[in-house]
């Protein structure tokens, strides 16, 4: 119970600090509104029909938006060196790997419930499906614990901006293109048996990389 409430105190700190600033959850909001309607002019005048690209668009703006993100969430600790006194506290550091990346899980599920509506409206497809809540959840989740992991390494360089989506994207890649087939096949409503493998790709991507950082959280934050 300890080391919940560790956890706990991490993500509401970063809660309460987004609350405060929402400098993250603007720049995610804004980006992925603004990515929709591009997309959705600039496709519609190349090809007759949305609905086919509705994964692909979808996982390119989560992915991209949960960056900024990620990139915030950790340059906020940068600032006046909160980092180490977030080291100097009491905790396992593992609970502050769990804390912030479920924080950043739950942001960037956020922004997935403004874009589902609009991508229903602008593409003519329906996200309300089981399957593609449960991909998108699961991926959301997997990519957030492995961007926890790498913006951490990536915090205490000077070009972090730079340096957190040159290791983070080929580190996701696998993810993004199993999600990617996942939520197509649900939408498609093809035979589970068909894309399946591709789901057990997810929720490895999500226990590896969740396992890891776990484990490899105290060395990386103390490097």
């Amino acid at each position: 119970m300890l080391y919940f409430r560790q956890v706990l105190a991490i993500l509401r700190k970063d809660a309460q600090i987004e609350f405060r600033t929402r400098e993250a959850t603007t720049a995610m909001i804004v980006f992925a509104v603004m990515a929709i309607v591009m997309f959705n002019f600039a496709l519609r005048l190349r090809v007759d029909s949305l609905r086919p690209l509705v994964p692909g668009v979808l996982w390119v703006i989560l992915v991209f938006a949960g960056t900024l993100g990620l990139g915030r969430s950790m340059a906020s600790e940068q600032t006046n060196q909160c980092i180490d006194g977030l080291l100097l506290a009491p905790c396992d550091r593992s609970a502050i790997f769990v804390g912030k990346a479920v924080a950043n899980a739950l942001f960037t599920l956020a922004i997935a419930l403004i874009v589902a509506p609009l991508m229903a409206i602008l593409f003519d497809e329906s996200m309300l499906h089981t399957g593609v809540l449960l991909t998108v959840v699961l991926g959301v989740v997997g990519y957030s614990g492995a961007g926890t992991l790498i913006a951490t390494m990536a915090a205490s360089t000077r070009a972090r901006e730079v340096f957190l989506p040159i290791l983070l994207f080929p580190l996701a890649l696998p993810l993004v293109v199993a999600a990617v087939v996942v939520t197509s096949g649900f939408l498609d409503r093809l035979p589970f048996e068909q894309f399946g493998s591709w789901l057990g790709v997810v929720v490895a991507f999500l226990v590896i990389f969740w396992t890891a950082g776990t484990l490899l959280y105290e060395f990386i934050v103390e490097a």
